[in-house]
């Protein structure tokens, strides 16, 4: 088996992973944590099962339970792999998910879409701005590329006809839930709606002034508060608890 990372982090929407990067290089300078990618192909169904079954490929050939991480789509995506194989699930850290996780900056765009009827780059300039505040038009136009091309090319449960609807509700391991103060997509209505359930030894994050990707706003506080989390006796206590079963 493969000697583990300490732990991974989940990229559904590799063209997203620009914004992940800082909190990455900031884990990387205490622990290890590897980056796995699911690229979808346009002879794929755009759901999430391929996704976890060739996640779940990865993770049993691990020799032990490690930290799953993940943003938005990608922390879904861990979210529901979490619920499915937690005995190789050493904790879970959930930024920007809802406690509904079918709520997302993807469902976001297509509810706008079919109340807006304008242009499709219109309706993509109001979700950069919603996402990341004002920008110069510069930033502004490469934002609504990036967006364009991860909504058109990548993983996205949703679209102008249908939504995939997941089942709300928390998982059996230690859980982190992250999330923005300024988040307009996950606003703190939506956020403390994660408060039932949460259990013992959980916790819920807010950064403050964060916005929906807050973890590439501010990584020195967002990797503390991770880091902190971690080396919490019941995460310690998860991974031996859970490695016994593998």
């Amino acid at each position: 088996m493969l000697t583990p990372p300490d732990g991974l982090w989940l990229s559904a929407n590799p063209g997203l992973k620009q914004f992940d990067w800082p909190l990455l290089k900031r884990l990387n300078h205490q622990v290890e944590v590897h980056s796995w990618d699911y690229s979808q192909s346009p002879d794929e169904p755009c759901d999430l099962v391929g996704a976890i079954a060739l996640l779940h490929d990865y993770m049993q050939g691990l020799s032990r339970p490690i930290h799953l991480l993940g943003h938005s789509l990608s922390g879904i995506l861990a979210l529901m792999y979490a619920r499915q194989y937690p005995e190789y699930v050493q904790s879970l850290t959930l930024l920007s998910v809802g406690a509904e996780p079918q709520v997302s900056w993807h469902s976001h765009y297509y509810v706008l879409r079919n109340l807006l009827h304008c242009d499709r780059t219109i309706v993509l300039r109001q979700m950069v701005r919603l996402l990341f505040g004002a920008c110069p038009p510069i930033q502004a136009t490469h934002l609504v590329k990036i967006l364009g091309h991860v909504l058109d090319k990548e993983l996205a449960p949703h679209s102008l006809t249908s939504h995939e609807g997941l089942v709300a509700g928390g998982v059996r391991v230690p859980l982190l839930v992250c999330h923005g103060e300024q988040d307009v997509i996950l606003d703190p209505n939506s956020q403390i709606q994660w408060n039932p359930f949460l259990k013992p030894g959980d916790h819920r994050w807010q950064c403050p002034e964060g916005r929906h990707f807050f973890h590439h706003e501010y990584p020195k506080l967002t990797s503390q508060k991770i880091l902190d989390f971690w080396q919490q006796p019941i995460c310690q206590s998860s991974a031996g608890l859970l490695e016994q079963t593998l």
